[in-house]
C-alpha cells in the first residue's frame, strides 16, 4: 500500500472542491459553445433575439461593434446623422410595429445625445434598447476620452441599465434586457460594454440563463377586484371609460372594442392613446386634456365613475388633480403598480395586463348586468347635448394665409387611417391629434410625456423603415423640424420615400400661443423667420433639395390637394411640402394650465356650461 503523503504528492487535484452539479453543467456547456469577441456575442444575441433594424452612429469605444456589424446579413443598420435620430427612429419603429426599437451609439456624447430619446421613450413607454460603448474598463473612473457614466446618468430614465465589463456576460445581459425593455410596463433598457469587453473573446452560451430577482411584472389580475369593478360599472349612472396609452402598448384594441360595445359606455382617448378606439365609433367622445374636446372634458368632470385602462392621470388630462372629475369613483387597472394611487386614490386598484383584463372584465360584466340593468340613456341625453353644442372646428384666419387645421386635417382625408402620422411637439402636434380620424392603434406617433421638439422626422423614418408598405406622415413644425431635419439625408440614402408636412407659422406656435393668451401678447423670442413677409431663413424648399429630397412650398388653398397628391405619389425620395399658414391661428379647446378641467375653454373668453350636479 502506498502512503497517504504519496497520494497527495501525486493528486495535487485532490484538495480542489469537487463541482456542484450547476456548475459542472455550465462548464460543460462553455466547452461546446463557440468562442466569440464580446461584439461577436452582441451581434450574435440581437440576431438570436429577432432584431432586423437598428439606428445608430459609430465611434471610438463602440468600434469594434461595428466592425462586427459590418458582415452582418440578418440585420440592416440605418446610418443616422445624429445619435438623437437614432433614438428617435427606435422610437417610432417600436411605435408603429410594436416591436423592440433598437438604438446604437458611442460613449461620452454619442450616449449622452441618446439621453432625450431614451428620456421620451420612458415617459411613453416604449420597447428601446439602447447600446453604447464605453471605455476600457481600466479608464473608468479617470475621466478619460469620452469618458460619461452613462448607465448613472440614464438609471432614472430606464427600466434598467445595465455596465458590461466581461465578455461572457454578454449573451445574459442582451437576453435580460429585451424581456425587460418589452414585458411588463415596456419601457428603454440601456446595456453599455467597456471597449475591452467587446475585444476580449468568450464562449457563448445560448440561450442564457435569465436571473432577474424582484422582475416578475403581474399580467392577470385579482378575480373578485374585477368582479368588483364590473359591478359597478353596471350601477353606475354616468360611466367614462379612460382609455391611455397602455391599451395600445398592450395591443388590447380588439378587447377594448368589444368591451365598451357591451357596456355601451362613452369613451375617452388620451393623447398617447388616439387609435385605441376608432373615432368613428358613435360611443367615441374624443380626446381628453388640455386640448381634448368639450364633450371628453366635462364628461369626466360630471362622471360618477371612471374605468381607467392603462392611464396614469397625467397632468395635461387632470388639470388641476384635486379638481379633476370631483364625483367619481375610480376603476383603475394598470400593469404597473406604482401608478395605481400615484395620482387619484382607486376605489377598485387591479394590476395587470390590459388585455387579458378587459376579457376577464368582459365576462364579468355581462353577468353584473343581467342583475343590474344598466340605464345609461340620461347620461347619453347630456352627451349628445355638449356634442351638439360644442362640435370641434375652427376659424378661418382672418389675415388670408392658410388654416393649419384645415392644412391637417386635409391631410389625413385623402391619406387616410391606414397611414401613420408622427407628429412634433407643439400646435401642430394637438391639431392632428383633433383633426386627423384615427381607426387603428400604432397610426399615431408623438411624444406624449416629455413633449420632445424634433421627435417626428426621424421617427416617421423609423415607422417606415418597420412599416415599409405604408403611407408615412412626419407632421412637423417649423421649430421642430429644425431640430432633426438632417435626418433627410438618413432617408434619402437608405431609400426610406417618407412624406414632411411642415406647418409653417413662422414661429415657435404653442409657446406664443401661450404668450398671446396669459402674457399680454409679449411674444418674447418666438419668431423663428422661416416664412411669409421675411427672408425665409432657412429656405425649406431648398434645404429639401440640399438633401436630395422633393420640395414644395405651399400658399393657397387651391395648392393644397395636388401638393398633398404629388407627395403621395412620389415614393423615389422623401417629400418635403412647406405649408404657409396663419401664426394667429390657436388651439381650442384649452384648459389653461393650473386650473380644473371645468374651466375649459372652448374659444377664447368662452367658456361652456358645466353641470355640476
Amino acid at each position: 500500500m502506498r502512503p497517504m503523503d504519496d497520494v497527495m504528492l501525486d493528486s495535487p487535484e485532490a484538495d480542489e472542491p469537487a463541482l456542484s452539479p450547476e456548475e459542472l453543467r455550465k462548464a460543460q456547456l462553455a466547452a461546446k459553445a463557440p468562442v466569440l469577441t464580446g461584439s461577436g456575442a452582441i451581434l450574435k444575441s440581437l440576431e438570436m433575439l429577432g432584431v432586423t433594424d437598428v439606428f445608430g452612429l459609430p465611434g471610438g469605444a463602440i468600434m469594434p461593434f461595428y466592425d462586427e456589424l459590418m458582415s452582418a446579413d440578418k440585420i440592416r443598420h440605418i446610418l443616422v446623422r445624429h445619435e438623437q435620430g437614432a433614438g428617435h427612429a427606435a422610437e417610432g419603429y417600436a411605435s408603429a410595429s410594436g416591436k423592440l426599437g433598437v438604438a446604437i451609439a458611442t460613449s461620452g456624447p454619442g450616449a449622452t445625445n441618446l439621453v432625450t430619446a431614451i428620456a421620451d421613450a420612458h415617459m411613453d413607454s416604449v420597447p428601446l434598447l439602447a447600446i453604447t460603448g464605453q471605455v476600457f474598463s481600466t479608464s473608468m473612473g479617470t475621466d478619460a476620452f469620452q469618458e460619461v457614466d452613462i448607465s448613472g446618468v440614464t438609471m432614472p430614465i430606464t427600466k434598467h441599465s445595465f455596465l458590461v465589463t466581461d465578455p461572457a456576460e454578454i449573451p445574459g445581459v442582451m437576453a435580460a434586457a429585451v424581456h425587460i425593455a418589452t414585458t411588463g410596463r415596456p419601457g428603454p433598457v440601456l446595456v453599455d460594454v467597456t471597449k475591452d469587453a467587446q475585444q476580449k473573446s468568450a464562449p457563448f452560451i445560448w440561450p442564457p440563463e435569465i436571473d432577474l430577482p424582484g422582475y416578475h411584472p403581474v399580467t392577470k389580475a385579482n378575480a373578485k377586484q374585477v368582479q368588483v369593478a364590473a359591478e359597478m360599472i353596471a350601477a353606475a349612472k354616468k360611466p367614462v371609460l379612460y382609455v391611455g396609452g397602455g391599451v395600445v402598448r398592450a395591443g388590447a384594441h380588439k378587447e377594448l372594442a368589444a368591451f365598451a360595445n357591451k357596456v355601451g359606455a362613452p369613451v375617452v382617448t388620451t393623447l398617447m392613446a388616439r387609435g385605441a378606439f376608432p373615432d368613428s365609433s358613435p360611443l367615441n367622445l374624443g380626446m381628453s386634456g388640455m386640448h381634448g374636446t368639450v364633450p371628453a372634458v366635462l364628461a369626466f368632470q360630471e362622471s360618477d365613475l371612471l374605468v381607467v385602462l392603462g392611464a396614469r392621470f397625467d397632468d395635461r388630462v387632470t388639470g388641476k388633480p384635486s379638481e379633476f372629475a370631483p364625483h367619481a369613483a375610480v376603476i383603475h387597472i394598470d400593469i404597473d403598480p406604482a401608478e395605481i394611487g400615484k395620482i387619484r386614490h382607486a376605489e377598485v386598484p387591479i394590476v395587470g395586463d390590459v388585455k387579458d383584463v378587459l376579457g376577464d372584465l368582459l365576462g364579468s360584466f355581462t353577468k353584473a348586468a343581467k342583475a343590474q340593468s344598466p340605464d345609461y340613456s340620461a347620461w347619453w341625453d347630456r352627451l349628445h347635448l355638449l356634442q351638439k353644442q360644442y362640435p370641434l372646428g375652427f376659424d378661418e384666419p382672418e389675415d388670408g394665409l392658410l388654416s393649419p387645421q384645415w392644412v391637417i386635417q386635409k391631410i389625413g382625408e385623402m391619406s387616410g387611417p391606414e397611414a401613420v402620422y408622427a407628429a412634433g411637439v407643439g400646435q401642430h402636434q394637438m391639431w392632428s391629434a383633433q383633426f386627423i380620424k384615427y381607426e387603428r392603434p400604432n397610426a399615431w406617433l408623438n411624444s406624449g410625456g416629455a413633449g420632445t421638439m424634433g421627435y417626428s422626422v426621424p421617427a416617421a423614418m423609423g415607422a417606415k423603415v418597420a412599416q415599409p408598405d405604408r403611407l408615412v406622415w412626419a407632421i412637423d413644425g417649423d421649430g421642430c423640424f429644425q431640430m432633426t431635419n438632417q435626418e433627410l439625408a438618413t432617408c434619402t440614402i437608405n431609400n426610406i420615400p417618407i412624406k414632411v408636412a411642415i406647418i409653417n407659422n413662422s414661429s415657435l406656435g404653442m409657446v406664443r400661443q401661450w404668450q398671446s393668451l396669459f402674457y399680454d401678447g409679449r411674444h418674447s423670442f418666438t419668431d423663428l423667420d422661416t416664412g411669409h413677409d421675411t427672408a425665409m431663413v432657412p429656405d425649406f424648399v431648398k434645404l429639401a433639395d440640399a438633401y436630395g429630397a422633393l420640395g414644395i412650398r405651399v400658399r393657397t388653398k387651391e395648392e393644397v390637394e395636388p401638393a398633398i397628391k404629388l407627395a403621395m405619389e412620389t415614393n423615389d425620395r422623401p417629400v418635403v411640402i412647406d405649408f404657409i399658414v396663419s401664426k394667429d391661428s390657436m388651439v381650442w379647446p384649452m384648459v389653461p394650465q393650473g386650473v380644473g378641467n371645468s374651466q375649459v375653454q372652448y374659444a377664447r373668453d368662452h367658456a361652456p356650461e358645466w353641470d355640476e350636479e
